[in-house]
């Protein structure tokens, strides 16, 4: 008996996934604990329907990505920082302080998580990567300046 999986049941499959199971194991087991309904012509077409909005949301959400990206790729995020002798930063900049920049230079809002960038502890110009979607990353400069 072909199923649909509404739960992920260990050692037969994933959520929303088309399984053949024995037809006892399905009407005694699948279906009374709700881990499953029958493959019939409606359940196949809402399967359906599901795994086409989800492609079409992965694809809207991959060409915003690939935008930002276009956007971002090649460019100086300026920045300004307090420094003491030598100049040498209080502290560092941080993901956080480029995300926020970010946000005010190109109006992208990014997760401080997606920023890979090594330790800025003096003035200078640093390389950094941001990933905007799986696949989607774009390489940028951070220029960081005395106030």
């Amino acid at each position: 008996m072909k199923v649909i999986l509404t739960q992920d049941v260990k050692s037969l499959g994933k959520k929303g996934e088309l399984v053949n199971t024995s037809d006892g194991y399905a009407r005694n087991f699948l279906f009374p604990r709700n881990l499953a309904v029958e493959a019939n012509s409606q359940a196949m077409t809402e399967l359906k329907n599901r795994e086409s909005s989800q492609k079409h949301k992965v694809d809207v959400e991959t060409a915003q990505a690939k935008e930002y990206a276009k956007n971002v790729s090649g460019k100086i995020i300026k920045m300004t920082a307090k420094a003491g002798q030598g100049g040498r930063l209080f502290g560092s900049v941080t993901a956080k302080e480029i995300a926020t920049e970010m946000k005010k230079q190109f109006n992208i809002d990014v997760d401080k998580r997606k920023i890979t960038v090594d330790d800025i502890k003096a003035f200078g110009t640093y390389p950094a990567t941001v990933k905007f979607y799986q696949g989607v990353t774009a390489d940028f400069s951070v220029s960081v300046t005395e106030e």
